[in-house]
């Protein structure tokens, strides 16, 4: 068994003998471990305290007068108290039942006895670093899934370097009232995001109000956001109370705020920068305290060079921003995903599955997944459906040459056909334009329609 340790794994080595941390350096050196050696117990805590190890090797006596291995019994307590996942491995010429049962009992997880062996101190030091890696690996999603939580459930599902980022900003912003605008490819999670910077928020009591800037007749948009009143154009035969009016005092999440229309643009502005709207129709002014999240899968920077968005409602917008990486990124992910995925689609469905294929999962995790997260959310869903054993009954031959090709079939991913067909609804069936289904997709519009072509889809069907 290859030991469990990388070259950047740190051993911190604590003996007042010079003889003695040079014969270990050189041991744990020759095993591939960095290692830094001190000689006084002030010296191992200004060391923790600079620098992250993956284990300590310390001696227990530092007064050469004594046996009771006082000073390294009270530096064994100081660590623990600071830091619970830390391996610490004891060593004492003074060995005795006694002093080692003291030791275990303050928080040492072996205890060795000088001379020592090196077959034996190796494998101690391999055991408890991969039992401690473990253990902070399970105590740090555990801690954020307890902190990332909405409704009682964990809502974020990552444990990539990609996401790492991501999960540090949500849990720097959440709590606070700053502005939040989320980038990302369609399907990453963007909204997954804003619910949970909302389930943090101390307005996490007050509504949380989604509005959906894509897709809507600028006057029917205008009228969601600010209300309208009773006559304010033919059809207001009622009162309407905006999005942004039932939002007051909670938060507003304004997802595709690209596709906000130019000449609305100053109204939301005049939100941000002093709170105050009209209703359609009226001359009163009204008050609106609201904390904005907005997200977008558009590039706002080559928008406002193309004059489509304003940069000063930009700058408003983007006072904390988040991009969400996509799948491809972050395929250390995907794993986790199919399993909570079909763990939450089972429990639904009335089912028990408790296999996942391994060569099924190499499959999906070297996919490039173009419609991201939504896109194997999808096709779990599916095979849940399908599945009439305790293993999963998921099919993925269109994933051929292990998930690397381009096309994954002549039928294209498994939902970009829903996606475009989603996208042209939402589009009342445009194509080009600023508002159209291709600016949305983020592809030119001769794309959009060879993709169509091949997808057999019709926008003239669609409405």
């Amino acid at each position: 068994m290859m030991p469990p340790h990388t070259a950047r794994t740190r051993i911190l080595v604590a003996d007042d003998q010079p003889d003695i941390r040079e014969a270990l350096r050189l041991l744990l050196k020759g095993e591939g471990f960095e290692t830094e050696t001190v000689a006084s117990p002030a010296a191992v805590l200004a060391a923790l305290e600079a620098r992250e190890f993956d284990a300590l090797l310390m001696d227990l006596n530092y007064a050469r007068d004594t046996t009771s291995g006082h000073e390294g019994l009270d530096l064994l307590s100081n660590i623990r108290a600071k830091d619970s996942t830390l391996p610490i491995i004891v060593m004492t010429a003074w060995g005795s039942l006694e002093l080692a049962v003291e030791a275990m009992r303050r928080g040492a997880k072996d205890f060795m006895q000088k001379p020592w062996e090196n077959a034996r101190l190796l494998a101690i030091l391999r055991t408890q670093i991969e039992l401690s890696q473990a253990l902070r690996k399970s105590q740090r999603l555990e801690a954020e899934n307890r902190l990332l939580r909405a409704d009682g459930r964990p809502v974020m599902i990552a444990e990539s370097a990609a996401m790492r980022p991501v999960m540090d900003l949500i849990a720097r912003v959440g709590p606070s009232d700053a502005n939040v605008l989320i980038t990302g490819d369609h399907g990453t999670g963007k909204e997954v995001v804003a619910r949970t910077l909302y389930a943090l928020s101390p307005r996490s009591g007050r509504p949380l109000v989604t509005v959906n800037a894509g897709g809507l007749p600028e006057g029917v948009f205008e009228s969601e956001l600010f209300g309208h009143e009773r006559g304010a154009f033919t059809g207001a035969v009622t009162q309407k109370i905006g999005r942004l009016e039932l939002a007051d005092q909670g938060t507003l999440f304004l997802d595709e705020v690209g596709d906000i229309p130019l000449e609305l643009q100053p109204k939301l502005l005049r939100v941000l920068q002093d709170g105050e709207f009209e209703r359609l129709g009226s001359t009163r002014t009204k008050k609106a305290d609201v904390r904005l999240v907005a997200a977008t899968n558009r590039d706002l920077d080559r928008m406002i060079e193309d004059r489509q968005f304003r940069s000063d409602l930009y700058y408003r917008l983007n006072v904390f921003p988040i991009r969400v990486p996509p799948l491809r990124e972050r395929p250390e992910d995907i794993p986790l995903l199919v399993r909570y995925f079909s763990q939450k689609y089972a429990r639904r469905m009335e089912k028990r599955i408790e296999n996942i294929p391994a060569a099924v999962m190499r499959k999906l995790t070297h996919w490039h997944w173009p419609g991201n997260i939504r896109e194997l959310q999808n096709l779990v869903e599916r095979a849940v459906i399908l599945t009439h054993s305790s293993t999963l009954a998921i099919s993925v031959p269109e994933l051929g040459n292990n998930g690397t090709g381009s096309s994954p079939s002549k039928n294209g991913s498994f939902d970009e056909q829903d996606r475009i067909v989603r996208i042209l609804k939402e589009t009342n069936g445009h194509v080009g334009g600023v508002n159209g289904a291709a600016a949305r997709l983020g592809l030119k519009r001769t794309t959009l329609l060879t993709r169509m072509k091949k997808l057999g889809i019709d926008p003239r069907k669609i409405s």
